[in-house]
């Protein structure tokens, strides 16, 4: 029996109608995976910026995560760590010290021809800065040292210079967490390659020392 035109006109509406719907599922299930996929994205975007500003990534820093063979060397880190009181003095296993308990507040950025105390600035140490302490008695030597130092832009960010009479006289010694490099006089290639190498990456955590607002001794 012929099919008559009202059912061939009612079979062909439904067959359209069945394929909009699949082509708009379609659609629908398209579009929530790329609504999925641009919430990941963002989310890793988000995070890689937090991860950055937590580790101090956001100031720039050394190349380097772990001790580089050559560059300084490496030292024993102390079983301990911890914030004692202003008032405790901690006995370090090297002169100046790269590890051990240390004083709640560390040292802002900054060169200190009166000295700081080792349980100041081993804080520094612990958050990835570095520390040169100097013991030179040739006022040129400092000023030769002061430029040395200055020239090095990650010294304004990470850097802490210092007087130190516990080291032999003439010598300069370059400190970070876990890693001492110590020369006769001031060679500035040696100190710029030490904070290239070592600012903000080595210690417990790393945080520059520009914005500390720590006592301030000259």
């Amino acid at each position: 029996m012929p099919i008559s035109r009202r059912r061939r006109g009612r079979s062909a509406t439904q067959t359209a109608r069945s394929g909009n719907l699949t082509g708009s599922t379609r659609r629908k299930k398209t579009n929530k995976f790329y609504l999925a996929a641009s919430v990941v994205i963002a989310i890793l975007v988000i995070a890689s910026f937090a991860f950055a500003s937590f580790s101090g990534g956001g100031q720039g820093g050394g190349n380097a995560s772990t001790y580089v063979e050559g560059i300084g060397l490496e030292q024993d880190i102390m079983l301990t760590g911890i914030h004692v009181p202003e008032t405790d003095l901690v006995e370090y296993s090297t002169a100046p010290p790269t590890s051990g308990d240390h004083w709640d507040t560390p040292q802002a950025c900054g060169f200190y021809e009166d000295g700081l105390p080792d349980e100041r600035i081993t804080h520094n140490l612990e958050h990835g800065n570095i520390v040169v302490s100097y013991n030179l008695t040739d006022e040129s030597q400092v000023d030769d040292l002061k430029s040395a130092v200055g020239d090095v832009e990650l010294a304004d960010v990470w850097g802490v210079t210092r007087f130190y009479d516990k080291i032999p006289e003439g010598q300069v010694v370059l400190a970070a967490w876990g890693v001492l490099d110590t020369m006769e006089g001031v060679q500035p290639e040696r100190i710029e390659t030490f904070f290239e190498t070592y600012s903000g990456v080595l210690g417990p955590e790393f945080i520059a020392c520009d914005g500390i607002n720590a006592p301030h001794i000259r």
